[in-house]
């Protein structure tokens, strides 16, 4: 499953705070029954949302028993039936249970229950639920992690894997798909229906099984012998096109990789207009959101494009990571979510190299740190036994750190050892479930390097390693390990991990195991006393300090021999010091002015997010007065050689400039702001954008500039654009820039829009937690949001609502802390008390930091003011 992730400017902030769902009571099931094969017969009411189901499961069970219990959810139960007995059921509704009591004992061995059953097409986004457009109804469904059990009583565990015949009964104008190809077609048993009956599954988990009812259309290809369809409702089929394209490229690209054929018979690509999560990766049936599949293939922007194809390849890696070799239990989610977002970005850089995925990973690897820095985190593999627990897993640390774990031991093991310890894990669990262990004994084996003690030193303890370096002597470089808060709180002297450190010199970068006991990192003999950084290819999962002469040397090198990932960590090393207090803003700055004239995008992007964190959250009004006249100095020429936008930039070069105008933009340049106003004027002129032939991303970075202080007219025409669904991104893009305007009376108008009911729900939470994250909008929108709480509360879903109490966490100041605290401990959002916990940690973290922060921020731009 690929997380929901927001726009740039919240990335840091919001994208890895957990998904909850309700039912904190529920446990796992008793066992003695283990399931073989399930015969679904499903007959869907889109008009009435209500289906009824015909099931039979054949079971085996461990002994003879009176009592079977397995998992049920929203489920009205007609009969059930085994050995020519009718059961007496009784339903657990806090467990999520029902149990099936008979007169006489069932025999061990093989039995068959026979379940007749109703259920409701919910609106929570979850089970067999209903998703609408304003011409008609669907039925899809989402059942990770357990919510299977709504759609069909269940052995609800991914251990308890099985076969599945899936037939779907459903009106005649409409079309069905499933985890496998159709195999029969026929009109009735009513008039007006028809019967959908599709090929028998793989063995699989609960969790995996996938069908759609409604009106879908799709686009065909084929690779390696996969029939390929990428589907959508009718009016956007169009726009399915580049899903197609970028899966005909992954899918040879992993059945190379891997060394094992993609598994199913067909895949299935779905995008659903209410789908809350990016993405599901249903075996052979994936399901997304219309956002993160559906991109015009000639006019959408490169950011778009990228998004597309690496939630692709995420979800296709989860056809071997996840649908074909399963985790045990969820306590081990991260063998199926780091696995695929350490493999999403290699297939699509070998396709698109000029998209510069490589600096991506280094920014992601950035983020992560940061989130596993703070004093609330958690081990990759933490206790998960409710429906609660186990969704708090999907978090940026089962995705995060777990892919950069992995991508930290290919880096060190190489390529092909990591690959062939991969391909003998996977073979040696086909169809079946597997741990943590089971991974780290197969690459230790292929290896011979000690992987299972690496793999254990961050697998089971949090946090992050901080590697502190003192001057080299004697062809050694000392190192000290201590545990790294972003809080500045003291180290756990007991923490220590094993962990491959690739030291980066004039010669050729060596990696180098070093263990809790070791002190120092060899040096190569011709490095000595020269130039070194201690994280080549950006790939470790540590932070680094140096002492500031090696320091100096790093930074003068910086733009001549690190590469661009390197140089984002650097940047990201550098800052998470100055949060912690290790470091001075002043010292960031320098660095920031250092890197000025960098080609690459996503390192300016990288180094001004931070500046903007500092205008935010640390410098005063008067300091903001004149960090804006250093911007527009130091930036403004840099911008204006850049020139126009031609056809033939490259994306290094678009991105370059959309970055220098949003931050000049913010600094008030005038002669930006006048560039951006036509930009957006003729963006939002007569005729349709994308045939302007302007730059997207550019546009999307003068849109963004003006709306800051547009006025009510330009407001009305992006309004008009965020209800306009004929092309989801473009949609998107309009009701994120709505929550940039910061006239409070169009705050008010947003806020209002967002809570009518008008805007989906999966997106209504979106720019109520841009504008609590602004500083220049939070007062406004923390007045409207207590002053509104049960219009804001009826918005969220069961996981957007600690995204907006994690958004609360951009405020400043101890009052506002309390203010914040109050008010949710009395005003419960569900299962969010973690976030509740996280956010006013994040506020006193900003507290103390611009406290120690601000009087050097102060001193250098009072340096700056004499140059």
């Amino acid at each position: 499953m690929y997380s929901f992730a927001v726009c740039r400017r919240l990335l840091a902030v919001l994208l890895f705070f957990p998904l909850f769902v309700s039912g904190l009571h529920a446990q796992r099931l008793p066992g003695g029954a283990h399931p073989e094969h399930y015969s679904l017969v499903l007959t869907p009411d889109l008009n009435a949302a209500t289906f009824q189901g015909e099931e039979t499961i054949d079971v085996v069970l461990d002994a003879p028993t009176r009592t079977v219990t397995l998992n049920a959810a929203e489920i009205k139960f007609l009969s059930v039936k085994a050995a020519s007995q009718t059961a007496e059921v009784s339903v657990n509704t806090a467990k999520e249970q029902a149990t099936f009591t008979f007169a006489h004992e069932l025999p061990a061995g093989k039995t068959t229950l026979a379940i007749s059953y109703s259920g409701i097409l919910n609106d929570k986004l979850r089970g067999f639920y209903l998703s609408k457009t304003k011409s008609r109804n669907y039925a899809v469904t989402q059942f990770e992690p357990t919510d299977a059990r709504r759609a069909f009583p269940s052995f609800d565990e991914p251990a308890l894997k099985a076969t599945y015949d899936i037939t779907l009964v459903i009106d005649s104008r409409d079309t069905a798909i499933s985890n496998t190809q159709i195999v029969s077609d026929t009109a009735g048993p009513l008039a007006g229906k028809h019967t959908v009956k599709f090929a028998t599954t793989p063995k699989m988990s609960t969790y995996l099984v996938a069908f759609l009812v409604g009106d879908f259309q799709c686009t065909s290809g084929k690779a390696d012998g996969v029939p390929i369809r990428a589907c959508a409702t009718p009016d956007k089929v169009a726009m399915t096109k580049f899903a197609v394209e970028s899966a005909a490229y992954i899918l040879p690209y992993y059945d190379k990789y891997f060394g094992i054929k993609y598994p199913m018979p067909k895949l299935d690509m779905v995008a659903l207009p209410d789908f809350e999560a990016g993405a599901m990766e249903n075996f052979g049936c994936i399901t997304y959101r219309e956002t993160d599949l559906l991109v015009d293939e000639k006019s959408g922007a490169i950011p778009a494009k990228k998004r597309v194809a690496i939630v692709v390849a995420h979800e296709m890696a989860h056809q071997w990571f996840g649908d074909m070799v399963t985790m045990q239990w969820w306590d081990n989610i991260w063998l199926n979510e780091g696995f695929a977002t350490w493999m999403e970005s290699k297939p699509v850089a070998k396709w698109k190299p000029e998209w510069n995925f490589p600096q991506d990973d280094a920014r992601d690897l950035d983020t992560t740190l940061n989130l596993d820095s703070q004093k609330t985190t958690r081990t990759i593999r933490a206790k998960a036994e409710t429906p609660g627990e186990i969704n708090e897993m999907f978090d940026g640390i089962a995705y995060g750190k777990a892919g950069a774990v992995l991508g930290m031991l290919e880096n060190y093991l190489g390529e092909e050892t990591f690959r062939q310890g991969v391909h003998n894990y996977l073979a040696a669990h086909l169809y079946a479930n597997a741990t943590a262990e089971d991974f780290w004994n197969a690459q230790t084996a292929t290896s011979h390097q000690p992987v299972d003690k690496i793999m254990q030193s961050f697998v089971t303890q949090p946090g992050v390693p901080l590697l502190s370096f003192s001057q080299d002597k004697a062809g050694q470089v000392p190192v000290a390990q201590s545990r790294f808060f972003l809080s500045g709180a003291a180290a756990d002297p007991s923490q220590r991990w094993t962990l491959p450190v690739c030291i980066k010199t004039s010669a050729k970068p060596e990696c180098h195991l070093i263990t809790p006991n070791d002190a120092a990192v060899p040096l190569p003999s011709t490095a000595a006393g020269s130039f070194f950084y201690a994280n080549a290819n950006a790939k470790g999962y540590y932070r680094t300090s140096y002492t500031a002469s090696q320091l100096d040397a790093i930074v003068a090198a910086a733009e001549t021999k690190l590469n661009p990932q390197e140089r984002i960590g650097l940047l990201g090393d550098r800052w998470a010091l100055v949060r912690s207090g290790q470091a001075d803003v002043s010292g960031f700055l320098n660095l920031v002015l250092a890197l000025k004239k960098d080609p690459n995008g996503l390192v300016m992007e990288s180094s001004l997010d931070k500046v903007k964190s500092i205008d935010a959250r640390i410098a005063t009004d008067e300091d903001r007065t004149q960090l804006a006249e250093v911007i527009r100095r130091e930036f403004s020429p840099i911008y204006a050689s850049l020139g126009h936008p031609n056809k033939s930039d490259s994306y290094d070069r678009q991105l370059l400039r959309a970055e220098l105008m949003e931050i000049l933009g913010d600094a008030k340049d005038l002669a930006v702001l006048a560039e951006a106003k036509d930009i957006t004027e003729q963006a939002y002129g007569p005729g349709a954008r994308k045939s302007k032939g302007l730059d997207p991303i550019l546009t999307q970075a003068a849109i963004s500039v003006t709306a800051e202080h547009g006025d009510a007219s330009l407001y009305d025409k992006v309004l008009a654009a965020s209800k306009d669904g004929s092309d989801p991104g473009l949609q998107s893009e309009a009701l994120r820039t709505l929550a940039l305007f910061s006239d409070p009376q169009l705050v008010r108008r947003t806020l209002d829009y967002v809570v009518s009911g008008e805007v989906r729900n999966q997106d209504s939470w979106i720019p109520m937690a841009i504008l609590l994250s602004s500083r220049d909008t939070r007062e406004t929108t923390w007045e409207y949001i207590q002053q509104h709480w049960p219009k804001v509360h009826a918005q969220f879903t069961t996981n957007s609502g600690s995204r907006v109490v994690a958004a609360a966490g951009t405020f400043c100041s101890v009052e506002k802390r309390n203010e914040v605290s109050s008010f949710f401990q009395t005003h419960k959002v569900d299962a969010a008390e973690r976030t509740l916990a996280k956010t006013l940690d994040n506020i006193d973290d900003c507290v103390r930091v611009r406290s120690t922060q601000e009087p050097r921020l102060e001193q250098w731009l009072a340096s700056q003011r004499k140059q």
